[in-house]
């Protein structure tokens, strides 16, 4: 197994979009990259903690390999959006992708190399190295599961398309 980190706004929707895709076989909403010590959701709802609300992503490479997940990740956001998506504003809510090992900086510069290319603007989506990761408070995970109808910034029918979306090991070639 794998992991990745990615911050896409609400790391409610975020994380429920990814729970969809085959392959992720672990999700974890927390606090990442911020320079506060065990931060709560009051303090990182401030802004003044440097911390983007993030999803821990863990996923079997046979089944869903980085690169088709960073792909999957450019659908969910809007990627030329700096400290925004959908009505949610502040740094909290910044676009990133935090690696891990030098291996995942090659296919996320690959990929944002062939996404750039199909934009006009420049991609805000910060790219840096992990350095720390906090869990956020137990009712944070899952929320979308244990709470249906609660906010979301993400449309419904993104879901499906998660759902659908499949990365087979014959067409990795």
């Amino acid at each position: 197994m794998k992991e990745i980190y990615l911050a896409g706004g609400c790391f409610w929707g975020t994380e429920h979009y990814f729970k969809q895709i085959e392959g992720v076989v672990e999700t974890e909403v927390g606090f990442a990259n911020g320079h506060t010590k065990n931060p709560t959701y009051k303090e990182v709802y401030t802004d003044e903690t440097g911390h983007a609300e993030t999803v821990r992503i863990v996923y079997d490479e046979e089944i869903a390999d980085l690169e088709f997940l960073l792909n999957m990740f450019f659908k969910a956001i809007d990627p030329t959006s700096l400290n925004k998506q959908g009505h949610d504003e502040g740094t909290r809510y910044r676009t990133g992708v935090y690696y891990t090992s030098e291996e995942q900086l090659e296919v996320i510069r690959k990929v944002f190399a062939e996404q750039q290319a199909q934009l006009a603007e420049r991609i805000a989506v910060e790219v840096e190295p992990l350095r720390c990761f906090y869990s956020a408070e137990e009712y944070h995970q899952d929320y979308l599961d244990k709470n249906p109808d609660g906010y979301c910034h993400l449309p419904l029918e993104l879901f499906a398309f998660a759902r659908q979306a499949k990365k087979r090991k014959e067409n990795k070639k």
